[in-house]
């Protein structure tokens, strides 16, 4: 039986800059909490303490996991949290050393309440434990890990909600790219349709739409804010945001009030050949600036990789397609989605268990597929573009200078959409009888090229750029 992952489990609208290193720990402790008033122990603790292991720790400064650990905490959710709150409540917890929950409970929190552990647990790179006290003793200890992709499992999950959605009898159980092709031939239908069948057993479709429309409007909004903001991020690199200064050469003097009448006005400009390559950038890097920054994206399939898909996306609306509308966009976001879920099925999204080509490189894959759909190509020629992007991400180390979501990675999601708009322009051209590597075969050599790759190049900041390049270099 095949595990279903759904489209809105590969695209999470959360907050920067890391999926599994603030998204996931901030749903971590909401779970923790959760779980607390459950089973009534939330009444008794009077104290809390949380270890980060492994890259959570090594990384967890600049990924601002222990902000998301306090936001957790502090029960607000990520998916809705005013972006202007978040510096208030983390400010109010450092001053006043406090956590306040729902409902009126106040529990003391100190600095050395979270305690950074560079040794890594058995089970997943990105551990964190969090201890409740009562009166000086622990009485609960509970340890989850963030898997990437917001993704959260504890190790001895009985994974009751999973196996529930498992048993039902989905029309296309998938698992491996080679099933997803089948169904597609047998049924004469594109990817999307495969995917939206499989959605309408545990959406409805008004919901279904309803999503999407969210998911595309918050990806929309975070270029537009990318695009119109300038400055320097936060964190100690002092990295010019540089959408800002290309947007403003690209854009000149049309006239816009709203993300959706900024559309038809690039829609409007005479792009040059040269432009298209510019825009592209710029709509990847704006997206990867929002989420240095705090703001707010969506995880497609990760934090750190959520410029690719909109930019290429937003590539097709403006450049290829003037017309198209809500469907395309539909078509988009549903093919990307399972092509994402194939790669976590049989591999990671994990940049802490298999470098940047599980975060990059996967979100190429969803979106060079997704874009050769649009463009006309049959099933099996979007599962080469996968293919072809993946492959050519291969052994894509994870090394953040500073621990921060910043260098090389905001420019990475800028050559990873470039790189989807190419692999969908070859796969065009491909005859997909004549292809070497299939699409199952390149992710099972990532999934090996992960497990082969040294630790240090997996999102720890101990190799790579980050130690040849450092805080003071910049």
């Amino acid at each position: 039986m095949s595990q279903f992952i759904s489209v809105f489990d590969m695209l999470k609208i959360g907050v920067g800059p890391s999926s599994s290193h603030t998204l996931g720990p901030w749903r971590a402790a909401q779970n923790w909490v959760q779980k607390l008033r459950d089973t009534n122990l939330f009444g008794k603790i009077d104290a809390v303490k949380v270890d980060l292991y492994g890259s959570l720790s090594l990384t967890g400064k600049g990924h601002a996991t222990d902000l998301a650990i306090l936001l957790g905490l502090s029960e607000a959710d990520p998916e809705y949290i005013p972006i202007e709150d978040i510096f208030t409540i983390v400010d109010r917890i450092s001053v006043q050393k406090e956590i306040y929950f729902k409902g009126g409970k106040i529990v003391p929190f100190y600095q050395n309440s979270i305690v950074f552990n560079r040794e890594f647990l058995p089970f997943h790179s990105n551990g964190v434990t969090f201890r409740g006290f009562c009166k000086d003793k622990e009485i609960v200890t509970e340890t989850y890990y963030s898997i990437g992709g917001g993704f959260i499992v504890q190790e001895n999950d009985t994974l009751e909600d999973e196996i529930k959605i498992n048993k039902k009898n989905f029309p296309y159980p998938i698992n491996r790219a080679k099933q997803l092709e089948e169904y597609c031939e047998r049924e004469n239908v594109l990817i999307s349709d495969i995917v939206f069948k499989n959605e309408l057993e545990i959406h409805n479709p008004e919901k279904i739409d309803f999503e999407l429309h969210r998911i595309w409007d918050t990806m929309l909004e975070c270029m537009y804010i990318g695009c119109h903001t300038e400055g320097r991020l936060p964190g100690g690199l002092n990295v010019k945001r540089r959408a800002f200064d290309t947007h403003q050469k690209l854009i000149k003097d049309t006239a816009y009030t709203n993300p959706k009448e900024w559309i038809t006005a690039i829609r409007s400009t005479e792009v040059k050949f040269r432009e298209i390559l510019k825009w592209v950038s710029c709509f990847a890097l704006s997206v990867n600036e929002v989420n240095a920054s705090l703001g707010r994206v969506v995880t497609a399939p990760t934090n750190g990789s959520a410029g690719v898909i909109p930019a290429v996306l937003m590539y097709y609306l403006v450049i290829e397609n003037h017309d198209a509308d809500f469907k395309h966009i539909k078509q988009f976001l549903l093919t990307a989605g399972e092509i994402g879920s194939i790669f976590k099925k049989n591999a990671t999204i994990s940049a802490a268990m298999g470098g940047c080509q599980a975060e990059i490189g996967v979100s190429s894959a969803m979106a060079a597929a997704a874009l050769t759909e649009l463009l006309g190509g049959s099933p099996a020629q979007s599962l080469v573009a996968a293919e072809i992007a993946m492959e050519h991400h291969l052994g894509l180390t994870c090394d953040p200078i500073g621990g921060l979501v910043q260098i090389p990675c905001i420019e990475r999601n800028s050559m990873g959409a470039i790189k989807a708009i190419n692999a969908a322009e070859m796969a065009l051209e491909t005859d997909p009888k004549e292809v070497k590597v299939p699409l199952d075969k390149v992710i099972d050599t990532m999934w090996q090229t992960a497990k082969d790759m040294h630790k240090k190049y997996k999102e720890t900041s101990e190799g790579g750029l980050a130690i040849h390049v450092g805080l003071a270099d910049c």
